[in-house]
């Protein structure tokens, strides 16, 4: 059994008061309804996150407890953001601080639905959060969605501008509900969170004969428009108001 299924909810955050004592976690970070909840529970062999048809479901920092104080960690969705201004300012400064500096997170999952890759947020936050030197695997979810020709198209594509911006950053396919990709992506998790074994599933990894499970660093080239500007990633936030129109200090607004 894969040791992600041993996942469970622990609490959610609002604030940093409220974040556990951690060895080590994985955040999950993507515009909202590109899979990042489906994407989880695929992990974890269960529905432990919620998935809803309405963007941006998620308003706070959920950890979800693996054991040995390890954590997947489930963000706010970006691009939704509605909530009044003091609250938006509170919320942007703990994730933040959260991204940049918390010292047992391991890595960045990002999710990016496969049909809709590189979108202006998620190159913000990559260019935001590529500082910190902590590595980040992305997630082209939904790949069933696509044919495999044209999903290895895209494949190709993400990866040789994902690595533009570090070397430690890798890419793969992968579908939530045909259960394609949980292999390579428990490896590369597992790895970070340092299990000693990298735990196994039967879902098959969705890659092409005699490649590298879609998970490769290929010599990086030039992205426009990748450096974080006024324009910030907006996540969301509950829902305590109007949508402010104070202009956000940091990309994970």
């Amino acid at each position: 059994m894969s040791l992600f299924h041993k996942a469970a909810f622990l609490r959610s955050a609002a604030a940093s008061l409220d974040v556990p004592a951690s060895s080590g976690e994985i955040a999950f970070a993507g515009r909202s309804n590109a899979g990042k909840s489906s994407a989880i529970n695929a992990l974890a062999g269960g529905r432990i996150a919620i998935v809803s048809k309405t963007p941006g479901r998620t308003r706070l920092v959920n950890f979800y407890a693996l054991g040995a104080d390890r954590f997947l960690v489930d963000l706010p969705g970006y691009g939704y953001a509605k909530t009044a201004g003091a609250t938006l300012a509170s919320w942007e400064d703990f994730l933040g601080d959260y991204l940049r500096t918390r010292a047992p997170l391991r890595g960045l999952a990002l999710v990016m639905d496969v049909r809709h890759p590189l979108t202006r947020l998620d190159l913000m936050l990559l260019g935001w959060f590529s500082p910190t030197g902590k590595p980040v695997h992305v997630l082209l979810t939904k790949a069933d969605k696509l044919s495999r020709a044209a999903a290895q198209k895209v494949l190709r594509r993400v990866e040789g501008e994902i690595t533009a911006f570090a070397p430690n950053f890798s890419v793969q396919l992968f579908s939530s509900l045909k259960k394609s990709g949980l292999e390579e992506a428990e490896k590369v998790f597992g790895g970070w969170l340092g299990f000693a074994q990298a735990p196994a599933t039967q879902g098959p990894a969705m890659s092409t004969p005699g490649r590298d499970q879609g998970s490769r660093n290929k010599n990086p080239r030039a992205i426009r428009g990748n450096q974080p500007g006024a324009n910030a990633l907006r996540f969301k936030a509950p829902r305590s108001g109007r949508r402010s129109g104070r202009r956000p200090k940091s990309p994970i607004a």
